[in-house]
């Protein structure tokens, strides 16, 4: 077997193991990708137009089930192919979208790039090291080492010096971190690696040190995200995406926390516009209810002009800035099922195609409906686990037959179920 074969193996077998937890696999999706062509390709022009210099955004407006969580996994999984650090964010209570400074830090705790899960650290590295390579090449590699230290750390105050009002801050720190694994005093280093982050308890210490005060607050949050890209940039990526998922949360929030949030959101766009987030693309998951709900976006109305839709003449426009996601339906479930076959035989041999066949895809797809109220749209995380369980004893069992031994029932099941999945649960009494 060829290393490519080898990786090819070993990515099916993540896949099916994803979706025997009911989970959504962390690479391979576009193997998975059903009827969402169209989306990829817009998203994928973004992203070049971001690569070059751009700053650009997309929400997706979809009902539970319409497939917001895939296409999200799939653009972050897009991006991280074309050299960008993404960062995958949930909006919650402890995550709102009224506290800047904790989806800053969210992004920093989530950063993730092809080479590294928890990536800051090694951005950070990875941007220094380029700094300090680019000192020996200009000065000669046989700069002593005291020299290449003082010459670094000018460079490092350069190369933020232009950015946002928080850069001398965020240099600072930098340039702290930098000194202090120069010195090998690693506590320090980590230390600057919290504050720079958004951590809020960072030591006194450090602070006197590095010559910053207090914490990341609220005032200085975007400043510090436009450096963040800056450093992410440096280290030789293609920009950041940030992901800002299940953003209808924002709806229960009280009143000023509400339209503060959706303010940010405002103000996020407008730094985008305007050029001052070159290279960041944004990505804003949401129920129909954010966009169109009394406590949703439209209670703001500056915001929901910059993201309404322009006409309904039936023609979905995926260039418009909020893209709407039809319900999936048992046509796409099917292909998906068809696509999980070929991924399971290349994990773990050739499947029976008499016993698990088209047909029976077909029948277990109705089974399962009509246990959820005819909604297709709901099902796709349970029918694929339960399909996977299916190919399993098919391929453990010679004599299983699943016309006969398949039968579904939620009661039986330790996998808990969702919220829209017990919504329209069917119950027989």
């Amino acid at each position: 077997m060829s290393m490519s074969d080898d990786r090819g193996q070993t990515e099916s077998v993540n896949i099916i193991n994803a979706l025997r937890r009911g989970t959504v696999p962390g690479s391979g999706l576009s193997r998975l990708a059903v009827g969402i062509e169209v989306e990829e390709g817009v998203i994928a022009r973004q992203l070049g137009y971001v690569a070059d210099g751009g700053g650009d955004l997309k929400f997706i407006k979809g009902d539970y089930g319409a497939g917001k969580t895939f296409l999200l996994a799939r653009t972050l999984e897009i991006a991280q192919q074309a050299g960008f650090a993404t960062a995958h964010v949930v909006v919650s209570s402890e995550t709102p979208l009224a506290r800047l400074r904790s989806v800053y830090q969210r992004i920093c705790a989530n950063l993730v790039t092809r080479e590294d899960e928890a990536a800051f650290k090694a951005v950070l590295d990875s941007f220094l090291y380029a700094i300090e390579e680019r000192v020996l090449e200009i000065r000669g590699s046989d700069l002593a080492d005291d020299e290449l230290r003082e010459e670094t750390i000018r460079s490092i105050e350069r190369s933020l010096a232009e950015l946002a009002e928080g850069s001398s801050a965020f240099a600072a720190a930098v340039r702290a971190y930098y000194e202090a694994n120069a010195d090998e005093d690693y506590a320090l280093a980590q230390a600057a690696l919290g504050w720079l982050s958004g951590e809020p308890n960072v030591g006194r210490p450090f602070r006197a040190k590095a010559g910053v005060r207090g914490t990341i607050d609220e005032t200085v949050a975007l400043a510090f995200l436009s450096d963040l890209v800056a450093v992410i940039r440096g280290a030789g990526y293609a920009g950041l995406v940030i992901a800002l998922d299940e953003a209808e949360t924002t709806q229960a929030l009280p009143r000023a926390s509400r339209e503060k949030a959706y303010n940010n959101l405002r103000q996020l766009i407008d730094l985008l516009d305007r050029g001052q987030l070159a290279h960041t693309y944004l990505l804003v998951t949401g129920t129909p209810s954010l966009f169109e709900g009394a406590k949703g976006i439209r209670s703001v109305p500056p915001l929901a002009d910059r993201i309404g839709t322009v006409g309904d003449d039936g023609y979905r426009n995926p260039l418009q800035p909020q893209l709407a996601l039809a319900r999936f339906d048992a046509q796409k479930l099917e292909q998906v099922a068809l696509r999980v076959m070929d991924i399971y035989a290349e994990a773990h041999g050739e499947v029976d195609r008499e016993r698990v066949s088209h047909r029976f895809i077909r029948a277990q797809i109705r089974q399962l409906t009509g246990r959820f109220g005819g909604r297709v749209d709901v099902i796709p995380r349970l029918f694929l686990r339960e399909f996977v369980d299916v190919l399993d004893k098919a391929a453990l069992y010679p004599e299983y037959d699943p016309w006969t031994a398949y039968r579904f029932d939620p009661k039986e099941t330790d996998m808990p179920l969702t919220d829209e999945e017990e919504a329209v649960m069917v119950v027989e009494w």
